[in-house]
């Protein structure tokens, strides 16, 4: 059976994006372990993402550095660049639009494509992602993996058991025997202590889950957990799993292959969101005084918290004060987190707003500086400028 007729989703991933995006930059690291996130002896780094090679170590995203140190130790460490990242991103993003009309990005490294009643244009789906994959590399030289299945979370799963440059489909018909076919922990959403609390229950496979009710998964595991349990064994998407863009909004979210629980990570991993959102906003010229931080723990429970400022965000410090004050208002510690995410919401263009406003403190400046760092940037890729990485104690998140 094929897709026509039925619905059609890619979730299309770049292939360790931003340790890619240096051995594309420096040839003579490709082949070789590179771990982004920090060099040796920076206070509280944390991985971002590590090269192929550097995983075969043990190394992974959300791993303090020292630790990777410690593995890898003659690893290439480098700090990252994300707006070189963003650049790339935003080539990639317009490659998928040709494709698709419809492309929810979610991440700066992966995007579902909604592929449905695309067949008499482009063919089998199968096909079509062959040719995306040749596309990204023929525009940009990186490599992507992609999940096609009638379901974008089943896509989701999909895309990541293949790595690097892999093409997994799912048919329609067969949703509910691949999720039976995979171990818990390959099952997307079930953390490490998700698995554990399943194992205490009782419950060792996903063919476990399936025979239950909704009920008894409720009374055991919570209303929320259980929702997401009895729809992912069956192959549909978990209530909120992708929730519509929301208009007039620019936000970006990162999901965690490991959960983060330790202040550092939690510090490094909204950092890096304001970073990667801040040089967005620039490169489209817009901004906000509205800021919402979204949390979602390893029991796949999600909150978010906004505040809305009489200041529009005007540089990467001021989106990372911000994002950190609503993070620590909401966060109830100690629960692991599997998804971090930043939204400016109601933006609007940034030199008009930035005439209306009455006091700078100094924030124009440092905003006229990113801008002016983008910008050279853009002209000459060659230039790196890298921006002092300014963390709080480690007291600051917990007040």
């Amino acid at each position: 059976m094929n897709f026509e007729g039925t619905k059609c989703f890619f979730h299309v991933d770049l292939d360790a994006f931003f340790a890619s995006v240096e051995q594309l930059l420096h040839p003579q690291w490709r082949g070789k372990p590179v771990v982004v996130g920090g060099v040796p002896g920076d206070r509280r780094a944390v991985v971002s993402t590590a090269s192929y090679e550097a995983r075969k170590f043990g190394i992974h995203s959300a791993m303090p550095l020292a630790r990777a140190v410690e593995l890898c130790p003659n690893a290439i460490f480098v700090r990252g660049d994300h707006k070189t990242y963003g650049e790339f991103s935003e080539k990639v993003m317009r490659i998928f639009s040709d494709f698709s009309p419809d492309v929810k990005q979610i991440s700066i490294d992966e995007a579902f494509l909604d592929m449905s009643g695309t067949t008499r244009l482009f063919g089998d789906p199968v096909e079509t992602a062959k040719k995306l994959q040749e596309k990204v590399f023929e525009k940009t030289s990186l490599t992507v993996s992609i999940g096609v299945a009638t379901s974008n979370y089943v896509a989701k799963i999909a895309s990541g058991l293949q790595k690097p440059k892999g093409l997994t489909a799912v048919l329609p018909g067969e949703e509910e025997n691949f999720m039976l076919k995979l171990p818990l922990e390959k099952v997307w959403g079930i953390g490490a202590k998700t698995l554990a609390h399943l194992n205490e229950a009782g419950f060792n496979s996903t063919r476990d889950i399936l025979k239950h009710s909704k009920n008894l998964l409720s009374s055991i595991f919570g209303q929320a957990q259980a929702e997401f349990l009895y729809n992912a064994v069956r192959g549909i998407d978990p209530p909120g799993f992708l929730e519509e863009a929301k208009s007039h909004s620019s936000g970006i979210e990162t999901t965690y292959d490991y959960d983060l629980s330790d202040w550092d990570a939690i510090e490094g991993a909204l950092l890096e969101l304001s970073e990667q959102l801040m040089f967005r906003l620039l490169r489209h010229n817009i901004t906000g005084k509205t800021l919402c931080v979204k949390i979602r723990y390893d029991d796949f429970t999600t909150v978010s918290a906004r505040e809305t400022s009489s200041q529009n965000i005007t540089s990467v410090d001021d989106l990372f004060s911000r994002a950190k004050n609503i993070f620590r208002k909401k966060y109830e510690a100690g629960r692991g987190i599997r998804l971090l995410g930043i939204t400016v919401g109601k933006t609007q263009d940034a030199d008009s707003e930035a005439q209306n406003e009455l006091f700078d403190f100094g924030e124009k400046k440092k905003r006229a500086v990113e801008k002016s760092i983008l910008k050279l940037e853009q002209k000459n890729p060659k230039i790196k400028i890298h921006k002092a990485r300014l963390l709080s104690n480690e007291k600051d998140l917990q007040k």
